[in-house]
């Protein structure tokens, strides 16, 4: 019999689930007890797509719909898919409306409506309030576990919800008009430390509480709630009715999605693509990317081609020319690094691109010179010709340049007409620095040393 410990974290269980020693029903169990919902969903994911599905059973029908939102939506397709129709039912009879919301994309529209058809007239508010705004919104994604309380309350009228609601992680009640528009907050501590029970609400607004459009995308509300200071803000509508409130638990959850996405997006592949994804579509999907790096490797091909001359007569070009690509991918990779780290954040627009070239090209000269005399005086030493070692430092010099200047414009012109930059910001740069490298060396060797 397998000893019990308590102690085990997830990697731990990924590796005895993959290991025949041990029996996995009671690996799994254990599993269960020791991890919370989110590292639940990572390790199911960690499973083969017919072992996920066999341990599904296993997950205690209360936190199912709680795994299943913190799992890749691509990773929890073969589990919904393998669900029978005894299981569907209880799946669906067992989701809120946040739940609904983050599994609808997985979900035909007659199991949307079914599921809807279990929800109370409160929770179906919930859900077609979120249903109208765009997957990038946050009005899609706010939290309703919250305090409100309507404008004419008074204070004893707030400290009965505050002991209803039996959650002490919440710091503000909301206040609200008579038609839901959102009037402003009111610390809970305030409102427990008040003296007289009868006071008005509304003479205790923190009139200072800064609220969100629904329609801001999530990352700007992110950023709106970390310069506030607090750790919730109401999420309210274009008319100013109150829809919910962006926490932090929530703000964290976006902001690693997004990294997620932008650390995939750099091999081309989506964030919510499954580590066991059937072997047909992850190789549909890859094709695409590799299709445009073969495109990109030709052009580079033929740039070279062109100077087939000159490198059968000067071999020490053909062996220095990873050298000038490597140069100019690096200093590209490092600025094209910066600038899509401050579109991010809004630090990055046209308006400064100016001033931030300047700022890389002062930079990259510096380097570049340095890197030029120093790769230069290799190469002539190496091969003992001043030309070659000549040849190489301008061209080093003057790709480095190249790979500042392309490093800030490229990612700012691709956001600009809607493209990711993390996604094709570096296939591009790597072409633009391999050809203009090899044209701005392989030309310089055919004028000087030919």
């Amino acid at each position: 019999m397998e000893e019990i410990k308590h102690n085990e974290d997830l990697t731990q269980f990924v590796s005895q689930l993959h290991d025949q020693d041990y029996q996995n029903d009671a690996v799994f169990e254990r599993a269960i007890t020791a991890l919370d919902v989110a590292e639940l969903g990572l390790l199911l994911e960690a499973l083969p797509i017919a072992e996920r599905c066999e341990r599904w059973p296993q997950v205690p029908d209360e936190i199912k719909p709680l795994v299943l939102v913190e799992m890749r939506s691509q990773a929890r397709d073969p589990i919904l898919q393998a669900l029978d129709e005894g299981g569907m039912e209880l799946l669906l009879r067992s989701l809120d409306a946040e739940c609904l919301i983050e599994l609808s994309d997985n979900f035909t529209e007659e199991l949307i409506e079914r599921a809807l058809s279990y929800l109370d007239e409160r929770q179906k508010s919930w859900f077609e309030s979120a249903n109208q705004f765009e997957t990038n919104q946050i009005g899609r994604y706010v939290d309703h576990k919250i305090l409100t309380i309507t404008v004419n309350a008074k204070v004893k009228d707030a400290i009965r919800v505050i002991k209803r609601s039996n959650q002490s992680s919440l710091d503000s009640i909301y206040v609200l008009g008579k038609n839901n528009d959102y009037r402003g907050a009111v610390k809970v501590k305030d409102v427990l430390r008040e003296n007289s029970e009868l006071r008005m609400i509304r003479g205790m607004i923190d009139s200072s509480t800064p609220s969100i459009l629904a329609t801001e995308s999530l990352l700007d509300a992110v950023d709106e709630l970390e310069r506030s200071g607090a750790i919730s803000l109401p999420v309210i509508n274009s008319e100013g009715g109150f829809i919910g409130q962006i926490s932090l638990p929530t703000a964290l959850s976006i902001v690693k999605q997004h990294y997620d996405g932008q650390l995939m997006a750099k091999a081309g592949m989506a964030e919510s693509d499954d580590l066991f994804v059937p072997i047909l579509t992850g190789a549909r999907s890859r094709a695409i990317w590799l299709g445009i790096n073969l495109i990109t490797a030709f052009l580079a091909s033929w740039t070279i081609g062109l100077f087939e001359d000159v490198l059968s007569k000067v071999v020490a070009l053909a062996v220095l020319m990873p050298v000038v690509a490597s140069m100019g991918g690096i200093a590209g990779s490092q600025t094209l690094a910066l600038i899509i780290r401050g579109l991010a954040v809004g630090q990055v627009t046209m308006g400064n691109a100016i001033a931030i070239c300047r700022q890389e090209l002062g930079i990259s000269i510096i380097n570049g010179v340095g890197w030029a005399i120093v790769i230069g005086v290799v190469a002539y030493y190496w091969f003992g010709s001043f030309g070659v070692g000549s040849v190489i430092a301008v061209a080093v010099f003057a790709n480095i340049q190249v790979a500042a200047v392309s490093g800030v414009y490229l990612p700012l012109i691709l956001a600009r007409i809607g493209i990711d930059p993390a996604l094709s910001g570096a296939v591009l740069l790597t072409t633009v620095t391999d050809v203009f490298g090899f044209i701005t060396f392989l030309g310089l060797g055919a004028l000087i040393l030919v």
